[in-house]
């Protein structure tokens, strides 16, 4: 075990990897008008610059998690993260639309590997009885960065060309290396386990194809052929890999997992958290932006109470879930979060930072325990593997959270608009806002407004009622306090 000190200290490199990753999430949201102009980008071009970097990071997570375990978690951390490095600094030189989305892919791949060897490497860390508070602050430290990018977009974006949105990833990445080559030990997992080349290229078609479908079903309709054809020919190809994974004689990934209601019910819920929280991330930057008026600063400082209601949360959970377990309070956490999302759709623009600090205190409750529910049942040999099908899950659930939620506000905020709006108006709200201006049109901006937050009200009560969902399922899947689950190796017993 490594010395106490030094575990904080590894645990403090593994938050940057974090942090880093969570604000290229978000920095590029901001920079997309300036990028439309500069590079002479189209809209295709400008949904490729998220949608490459997501399909490689869900089609990446679980041979990344699987290569860690075999030839050293540490080692491809470290690759990884300089990986990152050369991807974000060819981002921000990129001369084409090309170039761009290309360097967005290779951050993409960083990604998939960063994501499930720090969690991994945080369950080699810390024993049963610190994991918790550890992965409280891993959990805090993977959310920091989503109001961080708008902010230190928006700044950027007003004094220096649109490179340097990327570049800020650099000094992380540089302090991230030197603290995970002092602090962070070298762990291992099976290193003599077949290569599962089936296991992996059809877990790779799978996962590229349903992350592919979804992201199209959110922008051209959940009845457009292609994004039906691509999700279905990606969720046929899961379930042919979850067959060889039953009758592999090494497989990618074991089933036997989910036999366990800690694994089971720790993913489960993880990724209905990740659903309600992402698909509010959708839509809170645009009510800032289209109603409130603000800019891409502006905006992420009012993200900033999700971030301080999380961290309470995440604060509380540790010492709550020694008292009362984690079926308690991660029950609790997520009735937190159904009450504070349906109690959004009816208060007033003006209280939005108080449901939205309660939305993320009830996230900080819930993610932190769920995932050392879903931790803790893993082998430490395999748990790069294992921490990266959790992580598969939860960005599969981000990805249909968005999609769900989006089309759900899109829909309402159409519905609501005068039948004489035009096309350009019916787009989005950011499109109506700016015709409404240049028309200097105060009605049509006041009908845009009123029908986003009609929109995003829908979307609020549907999101809400996925949390409390998410509550019954905790109660039904999540085992008794006092009764831990068994740490189970990935081969089922």
């Amino acid at each position: 075990m490594v010395a106490s000190t030094s575990r904080w200290y590894a645990l403090a490199a593994l938050s940057l990897c974090a942090i880093a990753i969570g604000l290229d999430s978000t920095v590029l949201s901001v920079a997309l008008p300036t990028l439309a102009a500069d590079l002479g980008a189209s809209t295709d071009d400008l949904q490729w610059f998220t949608t490459s970097y997501l399909l490689v990071l869900a089609a990446g997570l679980l041979p990344g998690g699987m290569l860690g375990d075999r030839f050293g978690r540490k080692r491809f951390l470290l690759g990884a993260m300089l990986l990152f490095g050369g991807a974000s600094a060819a981002c921000a030189y990129a001369a084409t639309t090309g170039q761009l989305i290309a360097a967005r892919a290779l951050l993409g791949l960083a990604s998939a590997v960063i994501m499930p060897l720090t969690s991994a490497v945080v369950t080699v860390l810390f024993d049963a009885g610190e994991r918790p508070r550890a992965l409280s602050i891993w959990v805090t430290a993977n959310a920091l960065g989503i109001p961080l990018g708008p902010l230190l977009g928006g700044w950027l974006l007003d004094h220096f060309w649109w490179g340097s949105v990327f570049l800020i990833n650099l000094p992380l990445v540089v302090v991230g290396v030197i603290a995970v080559v002092a602090w962070v030990p070298e762990s291992h997992g099976d290193r003599g386990r077949r290569f599962d080349l089936p296991g992996v290229v059809l877990s790779t078609t799978g996962l590229a194809g349903v992350t592919y479908g979804i992201i199209e079903a959110g922008t051209r309709g959940w009845t457009d052929p292609r994004s039906l054809l691509t999700a279905t020919g990606g969720l046929l190809a899961f379930a042919v890999f979850v067959g060889w994974q039953r009758r592999a004689a090494a497989p990618l990934i074991d089933v036997a997992l989910f036999r366990s209601r800690g694994f089971t019910g720790g993913s489960v819920l993880a990724t209905i958290a990740a659903f309600a929280l992402f698909g509010l991330l959708f839509a809170l930057p645009q009510l800032f932006q289209a109603v409130g008026g603000q800019d891409a600063f502006g905006t992420g400082l009012r993200l900033l109470p999700v971030i301080g209601g999380l961290m309470a949360g995440a604060r509380l959970s540790d010492r709550l879930t020694t008292r009362f377990g984690p079926r308690a309070v991660i029950a609790s956490g997520l009735g937190l979060m159904a009450a504070s999302l349906i109690a959004g759709a009816f208060l007033p623009y003006a209280l939005v930072a108080v449901w939205v600090a309660t939305t993320g205190a009830g996230l900080g409750l819930t993610m932190p325990p769920s995932m050392n529910a879903a931790l803790g049942a893993l082998a430490v040999e395999r748990s790069g593997v294992g921490s990266a099908l959790i992580q598969t899950m939860r960005q599969v659930g981000s990805a249909v959270g968005v999609a769900v939620l989006g089309t759900v506000l899109n829909a309402g905020y159409r519905d609501r608009l005068p039948v004489a709006a035009g096309e350009e108006v019916r787009d989005s709200a950011a499109s109506g806002v700016a015709v409404a201006q240049r028309l200097h049109d105060p009605g049509l901006l006041d009908a845009v407004r009123t029908a986003f937050v009609h929109g995003m009200d829908r979307s609020l009560l549907v999101s809400g009622a996925v949390a409390a969902t998410g509550v019954v399922l905790a109660l039904l899947l999540m085992p008794r306090a006092g009764r831990p689950a068994p740490e189970l190796a990935e081969s089922g017993v």
